[in-house]
């Protein structure tokens, strides 16, 4: 199986039901509709030569015609490169090269971008909006209409790649991990063992359609349902969208949860149609986790995984949740990230690779068709993560006697902000270019709203001065304001270890000492 055959699986049974939908209701397709389009523009790619050994991306806001632009390109058999569409111009830049990108689909919005990209990633053969047409490109509606909406059915190995995915997904200089189709069928499998529907569900895609929210949609197109598609995360409205749409399942990370829950009229609203309500992406608190189960009703499932091993390493199920929020001795199982799907085996680690066993504290590693074929042209990256036959995720945790597995650390200084991941050196390297910052540390500390925080923490030069909110400014005006630190530190000295390198876990540990949890 591949993406694009999970689709034509629910267009078979519901031709003429709704496929992709705006919130507003202003742009609606139906599968039939999106099956034709989706043909026409297969073939498109193909007239520009953009076959199985060539690369697309997207980079836009969530859009019904953009999440079209990916299924007509799978249905190609090009391979998917996601981008975020937040992330900093440079960052889209090492992205759509480092992948060899063929073809770019964009929004309008990104119009005054599109000749630098133009003349910076020279693999590129076609440019395309996505919502209009402009002067640098036709639009989708209009390159694909030149085409056949009949395209030639593709004869796909399980093992050739479906798509390269970013790992650090905000960060400068991320690598490409490599995802087969068996790997897509087998996280889109899982997710579709997790969920029953007496009727065709209702979606709500809020989080970025070209990370976990995007692949997440394909189990529901397999079952014919219907995606209301919001191009930005507004608490207010989507509360109003529970509704007015009647949704039944949807994707979100702890952050925007916490958003939600903020929301003076939250429980004002009706949530009865709901019936799964994903979180991932980095942790949630397990008090927020109670309240959320107090509003949105008995409905929460948690899933971890990573870009290598996207989404369904553990889960932590419905029925799971009930039990540890109804028994006072099982209460700590909130922390938890679940137990291990059908699609991975999964195991504590020490350093030395021998396998740990219950309340140990090692590294989570995981093995089955879960796991990513390698690092785009990075093979000693792809040995590193794959030492003594498992996959490593970095994180550091333990099982219990139950089988839960718990994640209370990582062994890099990966901060992860709001789901996003966040590599502290591009921060460090802008900081330390401030004539005044003789060194510093990036770390992420504890924070409500963001899971983590990132902080810098500064070490001035003697009799300097500095501003820590033009710090902050300035950060965002070069690296965005995800990356941007949320305060900023000043510090006479850095503890620093023999050689003089600055001990970040030193640091971190004044914010940490008195956490459960490490992330």
């Amino acid at each position: 199986m591949t993406l694009i055959d999970y689709f034509d699986d629910g267009a078979r049974q519901f031709p003429e039901g709704i496929c992709l939908v705006h919130e507003d209701g202003s742009h609606s397709y139906s599968y039939r509709e999106v099956t034709a389009l989706t043909h026409r523009i297969a073939n498109a790619m193909i007239a520009v030569g953009t076959g199985t050994e060539n690369a697309f991306a997207v980079y836009s806001p969530n859009h019904s015609l953009a999440f079209t632009a990916i299924l007509g390109s799978m249905r190609a058999g090009a391979k998917w490169v996601n981008l975020n569409a937040r992330s900093p111009l440079d960052d889209i830049l090492h992205s759509l090269s480092l992948n060899d990108c063929a073809v770019l689909f964009y929004h309008s919005m990104f119009e005054t971008l599109i000749q630098v990209i133009r003349k910076k990633v020279s693999s590129l053969k076609a440019v395309i909006c996505i919502d209009e047409n402009s002067q640098s490109a036709p639009s989708l509606l209009d390159w694909a209409s030149n085409y056949d909406a009949a395209a030639p059915t593709l004869t796909v190995d399980p093992e050739d790649i479906a798509g390269h995915f970013n790992t650090g997904g905000t960060t400068g200089r991320s690598k490409a991990a490599l995802l087969s189709h068996r790997v897509m069928s087998t996280m889109t499998e899982a997710f579709l063992e997790v969920m029953q529907f007496d009727a065709r569900p209702t979606q709500l895609l809020v989080a970025p359609m070209t990370h976990a929210a995007g692949v997440l949609t394909f189990s529901l197109l397999a079952l014919g349902g219907k995606t209301v598609v919001m191009p930005e995360a507004n608490p207010a409205r989507i509360l109003e969208n529970f509704e007015k749409h009647r949704v039944n399942m949807l994707f979100l990370p702890p952050t925007i949860i916490y958003m939600l829950l903020a929301e003076l009229n939250v429980r004002d609203h009706e949530y009865s149609a709901l019936k799964y309500f994903f979180y991932a992406a980095a942790p949630m608190a397990p008090e927020k986790l109670a309240e959320a189960m107090d509003v949105f009703g008995p409905v929460m499932i948690q899933t971890y995984g990573q870009i290598e091993a996207p989404m369904m390493i553990t889960c932590m199920n419905r029925e799971d949740h009930v039990e540890a929020l109804g028994d006072p001795n099982k209460r700590d199982r909130l922390a938890s990230c679940g137990r291990p799907t059908k699609a991975t085996k999964v195991a504590i680690m020490d350093e030395l690779g021998n396998l740990l066993g219950e309340d140990e504290k090692g590294e989570i590693v995981c093995k089955g068709p879960l796991i990513m074929s390698g690092y785009y042209k990075e093979p000693e990256e792809t040995e590193r993560v794959s030492r003594f036959g498992w996959h490593h995720t970095g994180d550091i945790g333990y099982r219990d006697v139950d089988g839960f597995y718990y994640i209370v650390d990582r062994t890099s200084d990966m901060i992860i902000s709001g789901g996003f991941n966040i590599y502290p050196g591009e921060i460090e390297a802008h900081l330390l270019s401030l004539p005044e910052v003789q060194d510093c540390a990036v770390i992420g500390v504890p924070d409500a709203k963001w899971g983590e925080a990132v902080k810098a923490v500064l070490q001035l030069k003697p009799g300097a001065v500095i501003n820590e909110n033009e710090v902050i400014a300035g950060c965002k005006e070069k690296l965005g304001s995800i990356k941007a630190p949320k305060s900023v530190e000043l510090r006479g000295d850095l503890p620093r270890s023999p050689v003089g390198k600055v001990l970040k876990r030193a640091i971190r540990e004044d914010y940490w000492k008195n956490q459960k949890r490490r992330v």
